[in-house]
């Protein structure tokens, strides 16, 4: 069921994305050479303890995977994507670290992604995290009433056609408020003027994500872990937005 948000509970949902934001910032200070996956994982749930948070993502246990998921953030490493299971892996010079958390204070809900190249950047992985960035913001910019949710998807698509990304469909945006996956699903292609037409007080995590070379996915034998299906780097970038009367309030920022 779709349920427009009043300003107060937009409100609640900005001081969990808050949270969220700097959660992110610490983690990325934290993700340098040699720093294993799971000290950042009990940096997260010390974190989330500490403010009084709930993480979404414990427990959680959807038709895909093996759940259910016995950890409060997603770490997906080069050419894994989405839902990486933070593992005994010492990061490395060069590689490309995505970050994926939702939380819940108070009952409210927000959800963010960022992806990062730990030491020495290649080119191309920066590129690649640009694209994401890039469509990110035209998403967000395409999140204003009179619109339609296609047109959201159609500007998320149209950057990764500009870079010449492929563009996968099974996994993309939601919205959320007071649970993590509420309607609409937000996928990352679509045509302008299709779908629901968007209304001040939706609020919807936009999350594109891209291959560099495919918009195939392979599943890890954890049965979570999405990577590319010919092992190309991928990135992701997520914000939780609240359509407004004028232009999307970035909740997570």
């Amino acid at each position: 069921m779709l349920e427009l948000k009043t300003d107060r509970e937009i409100d609640f949902m900005r001081t969990t994305g808050r949270f969220i934001a700097g959660l992110l910032d610490d983690l990325a200070d934290r993700a340098q050479v040699g720093v294993n996956l799971l000290d950042l994982e009990q940096r997260a749930r010390t974190l989330i303890e500490q403010r009084g948070a709930v993480s979404c993502y414990w427990d959680y246990a959807p038709s895909f995977g093996r759940g259910p998921f016995r950890n409060v953030i997603c770490l997906s490493v080069n050419d894994a994507v989405l839902h990486g299971l933070p593992h005994d892996y010492a990061l490395r010079d060069g590689d490309l670290l995505s970050m994926d958390i939702a939380v819940s204070i108070d009952g409210w809900v927000a959800d963010s992604a960022r992806s990062l190249i730990v030491g020495t950047p290649r080119p191309d992985d920066v590129r690649l995290i640009e694209a994401t960035e890039e469509a990110l913001a035209a998403g967000i910019a395409a999140a204003v009433p009179g619109n339609r949710l296609g047109d959201i998807s159609a500007a998320i698509s149209a950057v990764a056609d500009r870079y010449g990304y492929p563009v996968n469909t099974d996994f993309g945006g939601h919205g959320l408020g007071r649970t993590m996956h509420e309607d609409p699903h937000v996928p990352n292609r679509d045509r302008a003027g299709r779908g629901m037409r968007l209304e001040p007080g939706l609020t919807l995590a936009l999350e594109p994500w891209f291959a560099a070379a495919t918009d195939r996915i392979v599943y890890d034998p954890d049965g979570w872990t999405i990577r590319s299906a010919d092992g190309s780097n991928t990135a992701h970038s997520e914000h939780t937005i609240a359509v407004t009367e004028s232009a999307a309030l970035i909740l997570t920022d």
